[in-house]
């Protein structure tokens, strides 16, 4: 987890404050080790011996979603805009979520744009957003509404709208074996709902209009 996403996140121990219930780093060793076992290698092997502390490792990177506070990332707003109201557009952010139903990746882009009322957002927290969430277990119906709902309900634009495109390795590494395949899910929310130009001049920008 980079020092620049973790900034809004929850210490260690807070998150282990509001999560009794979470198992130790030990617990956690050693149930990668009954993983290991259960797909028939030896756990003790010295290839894969220090497995285990390797994955709880890399856990923490790719759900470290879960310490980050999505809302607080967007609390700080600029109102020096003259006037500006037209739409905002980050495209193409980049993520790298896991399936909740099996766990593999999902790798994809984000686009999101808002239509400020009178006040703005600084870019890098609409990356940032996309990031706290897509770093949970998620299926990217839901990553893709979390998004939108939170720019929505934070900063009162006038419109929202999100797109997810992504590969889910669920179904290109296992299971039907489907490679090369996107998914594409949508989200609009004010104006961007309402206004079909402004939807079109959404959808044209982002390369969605084919």
């Amino acid at each position: 987890m980079s020092p620049d996403v973790a900034t809004p996140a929850l210490l260690a121990s807070e998150a282990d404050a509001l999560s009794p219930a979470r198992p130790s780093r030990t617990q956690a060793e050693a149930a990668v080790r009954t993983l290991i076992a259960w797909a028939g290698d030896d756990p003790a092997r010295e290839g894969v011996a220090d497995t285990p502390a390797r994955v709880v490792k890399a856990y923490e990177e790719f759900f470290a979603g879960y310490r980050i506070d999505p809302e607080a990332l967007l609390a700080r707003t600029f109102e020096e805009v003259e006037g500006y109201d037209e739409m905002v557009l980050l495209r193409d952010i980049r993520f790298e979520s896991h399936c909740e139903h099996h766990m593999v990746s999902i790798i994809g882009v984000a686009h999101v744009a808002y239509l400020p009322t009178d006040r703005v957002v600084g870019i890098s927290k609409l990356a940032r957003v996309v990031e706290a969430y897509a770093k949970r277990l998620q299926i990217q119906e839901k990553l893709n509404a979390q998004i939108a709902d939170t720019l929505d309900r934070v900063l009162r634009p006038r419109g929202v709208a999100v797109v997810v495109e992504s590969e889910h390795h669920c179904m290109t590494t296992r299971g039907i074996r489907k490679s090369g395949t996107t998914m594409v899910t949508s989200r609009m929310l004010g104006e961007f709902k309402t206004d079909r130009e402004l939807r079109r001049e959404f959808m044209d920008a982002i390369g969605l209009r084919r």
